[in-house]
């Protein structure tokens, strides 16, 4: 058996938490856990629990792949395999990449990296059944009882174990109607199928677009475990329930006995909260007076007067304020910010790299102060810059720096000069993180002023 954890995803539903360069599932939202963690221990659980040997692969845009791979590391949970897309198609074309990297007999089960599934137990009975319905050849999705008229799902309507067909997210008086039949559940987005029945169904009802990922797959350039997938926008953009599922006549559902949560707006994030005697729910100091029903998210003391029922959502670049049962029209708001390139929906002022991440402390227009953190043993690419200089302070641990032709070691309260223009690295050579203080000055101080001479992460 082979497991897939789909890692798309463009970051916009939890903005402004989560962004293009740190979607929702990176984000650790829970006791320093991210929702992909929590996704990886569930289904290296799964396997335990079913006594079944099984690997555990991702697919996953490339821009990520350092970050899944820490992630990783930090649970000591081997990942066998990973897809690096270098385009986001939905996922017709990422589940069509499953099947095709692994053996025609082999039982795949791929779900998405971003949902919360606390009953462990009971969700590894549902995929016992849909393994079972894989070996006598179904292609299976998971279908959720609704315990609420939620118009935020998409839906499955299954009558008698036959599937009748799959629902985009409907308006509140559809959703009513759905809840009241019980022929209707969640659409989950998780499926378990044998490899070769997949791709057979696919051939008979969407050949062309397993034609456009099967050309992807065989020009994809391998490497170690990587697999780098290139000219991604040349497959068609569509899910598999449209592609595939409402089509196939292989199709069964298994109705998903554990709670589930997609964790799709911060109306559903705040159902995994506990409230205070207000109603009230805070991840910082909260100081209320006549405030009631909030759910705030901040790093910093937050007082309020007088509101009720709103969600504020503060980080160092960003405020979100809404109403309370209108969370999922952040998207809109999103894609408005994105007309103009505004920077909040791009990037987060804490940003992960390969070796470690830096954080934006303050910028203007011809200066920029950074806090760099470098995991141990790890090294920046040897590099250049041509419109600014820096100015480099260890704050603690230990670096090795090369300038130009010149190597030299400092430690804690020790400093150094990067000129324009002159190669460089930073390493740490040290056990424990690296942690320094960037001066930047010159002309100009954008990110895509470098160029990269040698890169250990492939960068050059």
């Amino acid at each position: 058996m082979k497991i897939f954890i789909m890692c798309g995803g463009s970051g916009t539903r939890l903005w402004p938490l989560s962004r293009d360069s740190l979607p929702k599932q990176f984000v650790p939202l829970f006791s320093h856990q991210t929702l992909f963690q929590k996704t990886l221990k569930r289904s290296q659980e799964v396997l335990q629990r079913l006594g079944l040997y099984g690997e555990i692969g991702v697919i996953a845009n490339k821009e990520h792949y350092f970050l899944i791979q820490q992630e990783a590391k930090d649970l000591q949970i081997p990942i066998s395999n990973y897809l690096l897309e270098d385009t986001p198609r939905d996922t017709a074309a990422t589940v069509i990449l499953s099947a095709l990297s692994v053996k025609p007999d082999e039982i795949v089960f791929i779900l998405p990296s971003d949902h919360i599934i606390n009953n462990i137990a009971l969700f590894s009975l549902s995929v016992q059944k849909a393994i079972a319905l894989a070996q006598e050849e179904k292609i299976v999705t998971f279908g959720i009882m609704p315990t609420c008229p939620h118009s935020g799902y998409g839906y499955i309507r299954c009558v008698q174990e036959e599937v009748k067909g799959f629902y985009e997210k409907p308006n509140t008086l559809k959703a009513q109607e759905y809840f009241k039949s019980k022929e209707y559940f969640w659409n989950s987005g998780m499926f378990c199928f044998k490899a070769q029945i997949l791709l057979e169904e696919c051939q008979r009802y969407c050949p062309q677009i397993l034609d456009e990922v099967k050309a992807v797959f065989k020009s994809a350039h391998k490497e170690y475990n990587y697999l780098w997938l290139e000219h991604m926008q040349k497959i068609e953009k569509i899910s598999i329930d449209y592609a595939l599922m409402e089509k196939t006549q292989k199709i069964a559902m298994v109705q998903g006995e554990f709670d589930w949560n997609d964790v799709g707006s911060f109306d559903s994030l705040k159902e995994e909260f506990s409230a205070d005697s207000n109603g009230n729910i805070a991840t910082s100091e909260h100081y209320g007076k006549d405030s009631a029903d909030n759910f705030i998210i901040a790093q910093k003391p937050i007082a309020t007067i007088g509101v009720q029922d709103f969600t504020i959502i503060d980080t160092k670049d960003a405020l979100l304020i809404a109403k309370n049962g209108r969370t999922q029209e952040v998207k809109e708001i999103v894609n408005t910010l994105k007309s103009f390139s505004h920077p909040s929906t791009l990037t987060h002022p804490l940003t992960y790299r390969p070796w470690g991440s830096y954080e934006v402390l303050e910028e203007s227009g011809n200066y920029k102060i950074k806090k760099i953190i470098v995991l141990p043993s790890e090294r920046l690419s040897l590099q250049k810059h041509f419109h600014r200089n820096e100015h480099w302070i260890i704050v603690s641990g230990s670096a090795r720096i090369r300038v130009g032709e010149e190597e030299i070691f400092l430690s804690k309260n020790q400093s150094t000069y990067i000129p324009m223009g002159t190669p460089h690295r930073l390493e740490n050579p040290g056990s424990i993180e690296l942690v320094m203080i960037e001066v930047q000055v010159g002309e100009y101080v954008g990110e895509d002023d470098i160029i990269r001479i040698e890169d250990d992460y492939h960068r050059v």
